[in-house]
């Protein structure tokens, strides 16, 4: 059975063992022990039995605009809807928090697009996010992801 539970501190080593894949392929950004650890509050993970099989952030730039970050799920655990989920429940909790919009940058643009997401230009994005993050990213400057925001 699936479930899913808020991330804790013991969970680090598993989460980068499970994104290792997509970090060397320049999928999803490395983020080191530390970083994780700072942000473990917004990680949502999926488990099939104790084994850990996703997980996502919901990192939080300003007072109304969050960002889905570090989606990831375990190649053979696609197409069951742990991604959807994963990002339903980050979704739920951005309205909890009273946030106003969501937004992805992302390669799997129709994934998102099925939950309500819409395409926005890049250049719309909070600055400090092309700073902080894209920086860090080894495709960058040139980036073929694509930019969408969620209204909640």
């Amino acid at each position: 059975m699936i479930y899913y539970k808020k991330a804790k501190l013991s969970d680090i080593s598993k989460m980068q063992t499970l994104v290792q894949p997509e970090v060397e392929q320049g999928i999803i950004l490395d983020r080191g022990e530390d970083e994780i650890a700072t942000n473990i509050r917004s990680y949502i993970l999926a488990f099939y039995d104790n084994m850990l099989i996703g997980f996502c952030a919901l990192h939080i730039h300003t007072s109304y605009l969050a960002e889905i970050r570090s989606l990831i799920v375990k190649e053979e655990f696609r197409g069951k809807s742990v991604g959807k989920n994963l990002i339903l429940q980050a979704l739920d909790e951005a309205k909890e928090l009273g946030l106003q919009r969501v937004l992805s940058l992302t390669y799997e643009q129709s994934f998102f697009e099925k939950l309500g997401f819409m395409e926005i230009p890049k250049e719309s994005l909070p600055e400090h996010k092309i700073w902080a993050d894209c920086i860090k990213c080894k495709h960058f400057p040139v980036c073929n992801e694509v930019s969408l925001i969620k209204n909640l």
